[in-house]
């Protein structure tokens, strides 16, 4: 596990003492389902990122969200970590009254899966290295208990494996690869292409991190991508509507 992932995996912990999930279950809820078009866009509100430091004031999140929404994003991803993305719980409950979201955090109990959904959420992500098989399998089975989506991401050939899990909620589970190097956080997009072949059978895959032009939304829809998953670039975009609207003509016309 790289350094970034032990110290979110330490502060995640600590985050997720005190959970009372028999609480967290009763909380009224309806997570929405994720339809997924030819190609997939999952669109980001993140503030901040330990690769590119501020990226927007913090608080925008309502008009960020129906932008990405009205564009066709197929599901808004918002960060919840604070230490390093200046992410909030309130971001997601506020987005979620808007959008279908998911959590993007450094989970790492199930009861974080079903705060998740008290906050609004139709899906989290889940970071394959960060977990071992027991609690991999403890949070999958949260999640389905939960009627969410999973996002569950790898890094390398090695993850992709314990990628090839049981599931069998009505809600997808989705595979990321994640192309960023977490100990020096430079891209490498040649990634999404080396482990291309490796992916899950009859999952649908994501393409993380680095994406930021139609160009590279076509790219990996030829590698076999049904889909992307982009923050930065959009946070940035002076019209993220319009980047998310030309990335999905760019995947979707493979």
């Amino acid at each position: 596990m790289s350094d970034l992932l032990a110290e979110m995996a330490r502060s995640s912990r600590a985050r997720a003492e005190g959970l009372d999930v028999a609480a967290l279950r009763e909380v009224p809820a309806s997570p929405r389902a994720l339809v997924l078009p030819e190609f997939t866009l999952v669109a980001e509100v993140k503030f901040r990122a330990p690769s590119a430091g501020v990226l927007a004031p913090p608080g925008d999140v309502l008009e960020r969200v129906g932008a990405y929404v009205d564009a066709g994003a197929a599901a808004v991803s918002v960060l919840t970590e604070p230490s390093r993305f200046d992410g909030q719980l309130a971001y997601l409950r506020a987005a979620s009254d808007h959008a279908l979201t998911m959590r993007k955090d450094f989970l790492v109990a199930p009861e974080q899966v079903w705060e998740a959904r008290a906050h609004g959420a139709s899906g989290v992500l889940l970071i394959a290295r960060m977990l071992d098989d027991a609690a991999l399998d403890a949070m999958l089975r949260a999640a389905e208990a939960a009627g969410l989506f999973v996002l569950l991401e790898a890094f390398d050939a090695a993850d992709l494996a314990r990628c090839d899990v049981s599931w069998t909620s009505h809600q997808p589970l989705l595979v990321g690869v994640n192309c960023r190097d977490l100990r020096t956080l430079a891209v490498d997009p040649d990634r999404f292409r080396s482990l291309a072949p490796l992916l899950p059978k009859g999952r649908v895959a994501i393409a993380e991190s680095g994406l930021e032009t139609p160009e590279d939304a076509a790219r990996v829809a030829e590698w076999g991508y049904g889909g992307a998953l982009v923050g930065t670039a959009l946070m940035r975009a002076a019209d993220p509507g319009a980047l998310v609207r030309a990335m999905l003509r760019a995947g979707g016309g493979r």
